[in-house]
């Protein structure tokens, strides 16, 4: 399965694009869509290069929910684990109580478990706050931008 362009808007909505190195608020170093794999204190990047990255990003995350997942997901159901995924990992996802959740039930737990990961460094980010809203919405096939 593939992200939707619904998927992909969340995602770029919510990690911005930024065409120099900056440290994100968990301190690692991040360019483009949210890009981390390689990135340097002083690394620019143009537009262009910026979506090959996200492209090349969300084929990888694409990959950890197809392999992780047991059940069919509805296409906005994938779209909102896809945008969890990339912004919090695969390894976050293999081991939380959200994937068993998809896998085993019950799925009408799922939107709390995505609202659980607010944090960053220990502490409540209202950005993340809002992003994992967006994203439960997104899981329910509700509009998430009404939650921006």
């Amino acid at each position: 399965m593939k992200i939707s362009d619904e998927g992909l808007a969340l995602i770029k909505h919510f990690e911005g694009c930024r065409l120099e190195a900056y440290l994100c608020p968990a301190g690692v170093w991040t360019i483009g869509y949210g890009h981390t794999r390689g990135v340097k204190d002083s690394d620019v990047i143009d537009q262009e290069a910026a979506e090959a990255f996200l492209i090349e990003d969300l084929e990888e995350f694409e990959g950890y929910v197809n392999s992780m997942t047991e059940v069919a997901l509805k296409q906005h159901e994938f779209d909102a684990m896809v945008a969890w995924v990339f912004n919090l990992g695969p390894g976050n996802f293999k081991e939380s109580t959200l994937l068993n959740r998809i896998n085993y039930g019950p799925l009408s737990d799922v939107p709390f478990q995505i609202q659980r990961w607010n944090k960053a460094g220990g502490k409540v980010l209202e950005g993340l706050v809002k992003r994992r809203a967006a994203e439960a919405a997104l899981w329910k096939g509700e509009d998430w931008r009404e939650h921006v």
